[in-house]
């Protein structure tokens, strides 16, 4: 499915965001170098890669928080290039960093609220009731202080705010970051999972290898802010270079 429902005519969903030779990076230098990336609706990408490739720099670039210094992203047809943060999630496009991801003074429910800041008040209700069906655990604590929630449970609450303007896209940078590894399991295919199945386009980075392919329909490799790999998780996983580089031979080692 394509960000407007519709397929392409041979049936491959079409692209909900595609990012076309990105470079970007922090002051003087680019970090990432021609990368180009697609996220189809209904679909997980997984962004895998050592420590320093460019993963997070490219989901940054992608959201509006760093500018591209060339290439160019579109979103359901629609150029976002340089656009700022708040335009590109008006265009539809949901970014879930991975720190300072929740307010920890507030509840559950104010942080839900916030996350509708573009909605009317008369939308912010039904739309919190509808991140309670995708996150229902989140119900079961809607006055407890954020900073009070799990790390797991602070994750939940980073997707449902984003969730709340029902992008067509989720960006999610390393949502499993100082999990632990069962907890971290169960986010990926319990959660992000079900926002692709609920119809979103999700572009994940992850440094658990193994988790993110077990979740993706297709995976990138990024290596020295450039595309080594890409395919889908069979695909990869029968390549003995990916296998011995990123999984270590069965053992995942790609934290390091």
């Amino acid at each position: 499915m394509s960000a407007d429902g519709a397929a392409s005519p041979d049936g491959a969903p079409r692209a909900a965001l595609q990012a076309e030779d990105i470079r970007a990076g922090y002051g003087a230098g680019d970090i990432i170098h021609g990368v180009s990336v697609l996220a189809a609706s209904g679909q997980v990408a997984a962004i895998v890669g050592p420590n320093g490739s460019g993963k997070s720099t490219l989901l940054k670039a992608l959201a509006g928080v760093l500018r591209p210094s060339s290439g160019r992203v579109l979103a359901g047809g629609r150029d976002i290039t340089g656009m700022p943060p708040e335009e590109i999630a008006r265009a539809g496009v949901g970014y879930v960093p991975q720190v300072d991801d929740v307010f920890g003074p507030l509840t559950v429910r104010e942080n839900l609220e916030m996350g509708g800041y573009l909605l009317s008040a008369r939308e912010v209700g039904p739309r919190v009731e509808r991140v309670l069906r995708v996150f229902p655990r989140l119900g079961q604590m809607l006055t407890r202080r954020a900073a009070r929630l799990s790390g797991g449970e602070r994750k939940m609450l980073a997707m449902g705010r984003v969730l709340m303007l029902e992008p067509a896209v989720f960006l999610l940078d390393e949502p499993t970051a100082n999990l632990a590894p069962k907890l971290a399991a169960e986010l990926l295919s319990e959660h992000v999972r079900a926002l692709a199945e609920n119809g979103a386009a999700v572009l994940i980075v992850e440094q658990r290898a193994r988790a993110a392919l077990g979740i993706a329909d297709h995976a990138y490799v990024l290596g020295g802010g450039q595309v080594l790999m890409a395919g889908t998780p069979a695909e990869l996983s029968a390549s003995s270079g990916f296998t011995e580089s990123f999984l270590g031979g069965g053992r995942d080692r790609s934290r390091g």
